[in-house]
């Protein structure tokens, strides 16, 4: 794996339409920028970006936890995705994203929810939202949410930007109803 850099963002929201947010919350974004092995060229086996999914995985969910704050906030969200340069394929970011990047992040973090995903092909500049989810239970709906994430030099044509975002909250002000997190039965992901 050839990395040429990683990115961290932060997001704390204090206020939300003239209302406090108490306590404040934050979104954190880790972003790897890795060169793509296979651009500019058709191959069957996508081992190699899997493998590189998972190592990812665990790499950058460590690092948006240090930017929440190191843990000491439980992790309540979290999402994935992955932009591909024009020289790759959408497939390669499915390689990196689904079949084990989920996985590793979740050894770190916790919960049982599936990891909601985005993943488009772009340019140098190209943005994402990164959906969330609560951890624990994909069906809390103060915390369907997402983080819009750019890095204006990424990817470039032979790269792949791969993203985690994980929060310690949920929407800000939440009133919606339905299934609350205090609710959840850890079991299936779900509920």
């Amino acid at each position: 794996m050839v990395i040429r850099k990683y990115v961290d963002i932060v997001e704390e929201i204090h206020m939300e339409n003239g209302r406090r947010v108490d306590p404040p919350g934050k979104k954190a974004a880790a972003v790897a920028i890795i060169e793509n092995p296979l651009a500019n060229q058709y191959v069957d086996d996508l081992n190699p970006l899997i493998e590189i999914g998972e190592r990812l995985g665990v790499i950058l969910s460590e690092r948006a936890v240090r930017s929440l704050g190191g843990g000491t906030m439980p992790v309540q969200s979290f999402g994935k995705a992955a932009v591909v340069g024009l020289g790759g394929e959408l497939e390669h970011a499915a390689a990196i994203l689904h079949p084990k990047l989920g996985h590793s992040v979740r050894s770190v973090v916790g919960g049982k929810a599936m990891m909601p995903s985005s993943k488009k092909m772009g340019s140098a500049g190209t943005e994402i939202d990164v959906p969330l989810h609560y951890c624990e239970a994909a069906l809390v709906r103060s915390h369907f949410d997402t983080m819009t994430v750019k890095v204006g030099d990424a990817p470039r044509d032979n790269e792949i930007m791969v993203i985690v975002v994980l929060t310690d909250c949920g929407r800000p002000l939440p009133r919606i109803g339905g299934l609350q997190k205090q609710e959840v039965k850890v079991g299936d992901g779900l509920r």
